[in-house]
């Protein structure tokens, strides 16, 4: 009878539990503002074919065999990203661990006493006497009123959030290690540039001396010379401090030490790639951040119903089964075996000093916080599309004139430089004309490196590659649990 009684109150307790209302209110995505074209995309060059270009490995469309390498070796070595990843499967295990409250807890217990009855006291047998004992218990509360569904709700919307987090961190630390390579990139066509313009500076001190040696000039002209030709080499081995501080920070972002990575000097012949730009509404599906901060309102949303739940009656059942007897040889025989159902209670707290509503009314204001900061990371998202789109038009804009001043800055020098060495006009004359020459030089450099970076920029603000697709599904979210997870110890 004992055997049968304990499997049949468990299983009809299961079925009341499965058919128990889950207190709280059920979740709704709020709704956003959401414009229908961004402002700045008139005039955008789309790319062709628009769906098929930002992948996973966004940065190939640079077509840059060392940024790629680095690329690669971002997901392996970086040690946020491993921390990120770490932080992911704790979410993961906290989901199992909440779904490891809908089912009893059972333990086995094994006891052995030795003991004298006090004299005077009225026992069958006197003296010493042996008891021996043997026990399975199980316990059980069963989720009458959804507290531990709700919990394994916000649990598996948190680890969504966490693994939409990990994604977040990921495309932000490729998109700056892009950025990195760039800057960097653009500091040795700087420095290509200053060594070309030493190379032509000192050629124009050796005239200006020569020109000095005849009488043709003053002293002074040579001095200039001199003076103009030392500040652009001091200029050049500025540039070697930045250089270094951003091939140090691309190796860490890598994985690696300063010392394990040497970038060597390349030019910077790489044009800004065509970046599609989807609709503003498929930016909610793109961007991980955004989807991190909707998954953290499913998991404010279900800890309500947890919050919740705690005003309503808890019950605790138990049953145990087991033999006892005062020797060991009779120990597991049918007589001396006992079972029990019970004790079973409910408890329902009456006064709290407000604890319990305090705590329902934290989970309210945290899920207004949390709809809050998913609206502004929305806004956030579009501003950096609208930012970065803008800015690419008006670079490429800005490019086309500065090649146009490049073109007659270099044209006037030379005329100026004929001039002078025809003795038609003073040395002032040709060290403007070289001044302005490598100014427009240098802007040239800057705003192809900028138009870079911003399309990095945009890139990252389009999600990379990603979709909400990629998101692990609620049934994902615990992770994959194998059957020694049910073991009262751990296995590796």
């Amino acid at each position: 009878m004992t055997v049968r009684i304990i499997p049949t109150l468990i299983y009809s307790l299961l079925i009341t539990q499965l058919t128990a209302c889950a207190v709280g209110p059920d979740y709704v995505r709020p709704q956003t503002n959401i414009p229908v074209n961004f402002k700045e995309i008139k005039g955008w060059k789309q790319a062709q074919p628009r769906d098929n270009l930002l992948q996973a490995k966004w940065w190939e469309i640079f077509n840059d065999t060392q940024l790629n390498k680095l690329e690669e070796q971002v997901v392996i070595g970086n040690q946020s990203i491993a921390q990120a990843e770490a932080q992911y499967r704790q979410a993961q295990d906290l989901v199992r661990s909440a779904q490891s409250a809908f089912f009893p807890t059972a333990n086995i217990t094994a006891t052995t006493n030795r003991f004298r009855a006090a004299s005077g006291q009225s026992v069958a047998v006197s003296g010493v006497r042996n008891l021996f004992g043997a026990a399975v218990g199980l316990a059980w509360e069963p989720d009458l009123w959804g507290r531990i569904r709700r919990q394994v709700e916000a649990n598996e919307s948190t680890a969504q959030a966490s693994a939409a987090t990990l994604q977040a961190l990921q495309l932000s630390t490729q998109s700056t290690l892009a950025v990195y390579y760039f800057q960097l990139r653009a500091l040795d066509a700087q420095k290509a540039l200053f060594d070309e313009t030493v190379a032509a500076y000192s050629k124009t001190l050796e005239i200006t001396k020569n020109r000095y040696a005849a009488g043709v000039v003053a002293k002074t002209d040579v001095v200039q010379a001199e003076a103009q030709l030392e500040s652009a080499r001091a200029q050049a081995i500025n540039l070697g401090v930045q250089r270094a501080n951003l091939e140090h920070a691309i190796a860490v972002l890598t994985g690696k030490p300063p010392t394990e990575l040497s970038l060597s000097s390349m030019p910077l012949d790489l044009t800004p790639p065509p970046i599609p730009v989807s609709l503003p509404s498929e930016l909610l599906e793109r961007r991980p951040d955004i989807a991190s901060a909707e998954r953290k309102i499913a998991a404010a949303n279900a800890q309500i119903g947890v919050a919740k739940a705690a005003f309503f009656p808890t019950i605790n059942l138990a049953a145990s089964t087991g033999f006892q007897s005062n020797t060991l040889s009779t120990l597991f025989t049918a007589a001396k075996r006992y079972w029990a159902l019970g004790p079973a209670g409910a408890a329902l707290t009456l006064l709290d000093g407000g604890g319990k509503n305090a705590q329902y009314k934290q989970t309210m204001d945290g899920f207004d916080a949390s709809v809050a900061f998913y609206k502004q990371t929305v806004l956030t998202g579009f501003q950096e599309v609208e930012d970065n789109v803008s800015a690419l038009r008006i670079l490429e804009e800005e490019a086309q004139v500065q090649d146009k001043a490049v073109a007659a800055a270099r044209e006037a020098l030379t005329k100026i430089t004929n001039q002078y060495q025809a003795g038609l006009i003073s040395y002032v004359n040709v060290m403007i004309a070289q001044t302005v020459a490598l100014n427009n030089q240098q802007t040239a450099v800057q705003v192809l490196s900028n138009r870079l970076v911003s399309s990095v920029q945009l890139v990252k603000a389009l999600g990379g590659g990603w979709n909400v697709a990629m998101l692990p599904t609620p049934d994902e979210a615990g992770g994959e649990v194998k059957w020694t997870d049910f073991l009262p110890y751990p296995v590796n």
